[in-house]
């Protein structure tokens, strides 16, 4: 009987092992039926588990979402750190960013409605560690052009968080019709697009300050362009 006892210990699943089954489940679920046609019912037959057992992980099925979009957030990070430390310059330190990003768009349209269609519609998402990972995600790509304004390639006379809202407000704009199902787009040429829209605009020339365009005319500019990619996604 002992020995018996002791298989049967030995047999259970430890309690982040079967976790991580309950979220892969859930992420699989979530992905092919959405949010609100999503049923815990079904993510604990997939995860082998009695439904009751999901409610002694996640509060709910809200919390599970939670859940499983901060650890698709993790993933990337740190997959996204890994593949900076090998990649040098502004131009495509930033490339990568941008074009990861999109790249992330196109390969999981899924996910993505998930976290702007319902996540960060929810009046507590800012208290959300989701909330916090995003800005984590965000601040990376503006690291990036504090190193170019260090290094005296970029101009430092633009705030930042203008430069934050032109890049994934183009990011936004160019993949929004792709997440509705509509039509498609090229992750690489976008990015490139972005990106010398976005350097285009914050290069420093080494005119002096009043021989450069205002820069209210250049915001200008850099918002037509962003109409014209928005109005033609196939090109």
């Amino acid at each position: 009987m002992a020995g018996t006892g002791t298989r049967r210990k030995g047999l259970r699943l430890s309690r982040e092992r079967r976790v991580a089954e309950i979220m892969a489940a859930a992420r699989a679920v979530f992905r092919e039926k959405g949010y609100d046609e999503a049923l815990l019912s079904e993510i604990a037959e997939r995860a082998q588990v009695v439904e009751g057992n999901i409610y002694r992980y996640f509060d709910n099925k809200r919390d599970l979402l939670v859940k499983v979009i901060e650890d698709w957030y993790e993933t990337m990070l740190a997959d996204y750190d890994q593949q900076l430390s090998r990649i040098h310059g502004t131009r495509a330190r930033l490339n990568f960013m941008i074009w990861r990003h999109l790249k992330t768009v196109h390969d999981e349209p899924s996910l993505c409605q998930l976290m702007f269609l319902h996540l960060r519609t929810w009046p507590d998402y800012s208290s959300t560690a989701v909330h916090e990972l995003n800005r984590e995600y965000t601040r990376r790509t503006l690291d990036i052009v504090r190193e170019g304004i260090e290094a005296g390639e970029l101009r430092d006379d633009v705030p930042l968080r203008l430069v934050r809202d032109m890049i994934y407000g183009c990011v936004e704009h160019r993949t929004w019709a792709y997440l509705r199902g509509e039509g498609d787009f090229d992750p690489d040429k976008v990015a490139d697009d972005i990106v010398d829209l976005v350097l285009g605009g914050l290069a420093r020339h080494g005119a002096r300050s009043e021989e450069r365009p205002d820069i209210a005319e250049r915001l200008e500019n850099a918002v037509a362009r962003l109409e014209r990619l928005s109005a033609h996604p196939d090109s």
